[in-house]
Formats: structure tokens, C-alpha cells, sequence
């Protein structure tokens, strides 16, 4: 018995799991949360715009911030590509946290916590709900942490594997500056001073969520991510070669297609707060719904 609870304590991430036949019961949604396919576009021409951010650079500037207002108006989500973030940073760090959840269990576990005001944790299976008592989870680990000023903040990031500090640090400056440079372009397609988000606006740290998709036995019957809307002013995901993104257009669900070296940016609720006061209302829904590969 003892050997058992202490392998039960040792398995609290899902990628520590031996590989199962079956979804785990308490991983089993209810059928009314499962992954509805029926609701899913089945038009392949309705898709993400791709934005390439290198005429912003030059003559075509207006363009690009045209093309950046259409999307938040139409989807509130777009891929950019040509955005100055170099493959080999944006590579070198997805390998080095892929190489942070194959370490051994103990080795992660040293970051665990349920606790939301960490700098830094690691956890497993978001509840579906926080009054249901049955526990039901989604299907992910996640590695949470805040990751901007890196000055600041990276003695609170995992030390192993070696690379991961090095490499997150030169990640999450070249996002940020990216991430601003698209909230100028967004600033001036608003009318506004382009240094408007800068300050206060943005001025916090930043957070990250590092999201690992174990191999699912099935499916249909979960979810990695419950449907949602982002909170913050912007978000910028690196989807890599991972399908299973959706995001709601016109009441029906679009699969998002990864694309190679591109960034999926999610317009949040914060910045739809800030446009409501200044321009016709832009409304952007979305979730995310990501199965594992």
C-alpha cells in the first residue's frame, strides 16, 4: 500500500502515465462538453487570414494594419508570418520545454503546485468545473509561468533541463517586442497614438502557458482546453505542428491549420474593452480545443 501511494504521488502529471488503453473515467466529459464535430465547418475555404508583417515595415504599412483590423473585426484571431521572431529561437525553446516534460517525474514535480499566484508550476488536468464534486479534468499538463521582464523573473523558472532558461529568456524577448509591435500597428488601426498600449496598459509581467497534449486513447470523449475567451489584451501562441486549435466563426467552429513558423495572435477581451470605447464594437469569440498528437 505504501508503494502505491507513493507511485500515485509520483503520477500527477498525465505524461507520467503508462500509456492507457482507455481514457481514465475521471478524464471523461460529459456528453454535452465533448468535442461537438457536427458543429465543426466543414468548408475548408473559410480559414484564418494570413498576414505577412514584413510590409509593415515599409510602404505597406497601411495595408497590413487594414488587413489586422479586418481580422479582429471578421474572426479576432489571424496568423502572422514575417514577424521577425527567428526560427531557430521560437524551435530552440518548444524543443527545450518538450525536453522539461520528459524528464523524470520527480525531476517536474519539484514544480508542482495548485497554487494560482506562483511564478512558476506545473500542473495537470484543469477541473471542468470548480462546484462539480466529480473531479471530471481536461486532458493536458501545463507549465505556467510569468515570463516577462526576464531580468526579473528567470531565477524562477525551472533550472532543467539546462538549456530551458536560456532559451526561454531569448523566446520571450522576441514575443514580446513582437507583441508590441503589434499593438502599435492595432493602436494606429484604432485611430490612436501608436504608444497608446504602451504604460500601464502593458506594463505588467507577462504570463505564459506552456501546454503538453499527451497522446489520447480517445478523443471524442475530452478536451485539452475548455472552450474560452482570452482575458488579456493580446495573446501570441506558438501552435508549432500541433493541430486541434478551433477557433467560432459565425456560430460554427473553424479548425485553425498549422502553419510552418507562424504565429496564431488571439485578440483578448481586454483589447475588445478598449475598442468598444473608441470605435464600433469588434467582437472577437474563440476557444481553444486541443486534443494531443
Amino acid at each position: 500500500e505504501v508503494e502505491a501511494n507513493k507511485k500515485s504521488e509520483i503520477m500527477k502529471l498525465i505524461c507520467d502515465f503508462p500509456s492507457p488503453k482507455s481514457l481514465p473515467d475521471k478524464y471523461v466529459l460529459p456528453p454535452e462538453k465533448r468535442p461537438c464535430n457536427h458543429e465543426l465547418q466543414g468548408d475548408l475555404s473559410v480559414a484564418l487570414p494570413v498576414i505577412d508583417l514584413q510590409g509593415a515595415l515599409g510602404d505597406g504599412r497601411r495595408q497590413v494594419i487594414g488587413e489586422i483590423m479586418e481580422a479582429g473585426k471578421e474572426f479576432g484571431f489571424f496568423q502572422a508570418v514575417n514577424h521577425g521572431v527567428g526560427e531557430d529561437v521560437i524551435q530552440g525553446f518548444r524543443e527545450a520545454a518538450a525536453e522539461f516534460f520528459r524528464m523524470p517525474a520527480e525531476a517536474k514535480l519539484k514544480h508542482y503546485s495548485n497554487e494560482h499566484n506562483k511564478h512558476c508550476r506545473v500542473f495537470s488536468g484543469s477541473v471542468t468545473s470548480h462546484t462539480d464534486t466529480n473531479d471530471i479534468r481536461y486532458w493536458r499538463d501545463c507549465l505556467k509561468l510569468r515570463c516577462y521582464p526576464v531580468d526579473k523573473l528567470m531565477h524562477h523558472w525551472p533550472s532543467q533541463p539546462e538549456t530551458f532558461r536560456e532559451r526561454l529568456a531569448k523566446y520571450a524577448v522576441a514575443v514580446q517586442e513582437l507583441a508590441q509591435r503589434l499593438l502599435r500597428l492595432i493602436a494606429e488601426g484604432l485611430g490612436l497614438d501608436s504608444r497608446f498600449f504602451e504604460g500601464d496598459l502593458t506594463g505588467g509581467e507577462t504570463m505564459m502557458n506552456v501546454n503538453y497534449y499527451p497522446r489520447c486513447p480517445d478523443p471524442s470523449l475530452t478536451l485539452g482546453i475548455r472552450p474560452h475567451s482570452d482575458r488579456y489584451i493580446l495573446t501570441v501562441l506558438s501552435q508549432g505542428d500541433v493541430s486541434g486549435l478551433q477557433v467560432k466563426h459565425k456560430g460554427r467552429w473553424i479548425g485553425v491549420q498549422p502553419m510552418h513558423n507562424a504565429f496564431v495572435v488571439n485578440f483578448g477581451l481586454q483589447l475588445e474593452v478598449r475598442s468598444h470605447r473608441i470605435t464600433p464594437p469588434i467582437l472577437w469569440k474563440k476557444r481553444v480545443v486541443v486534443y494531443g498528437s
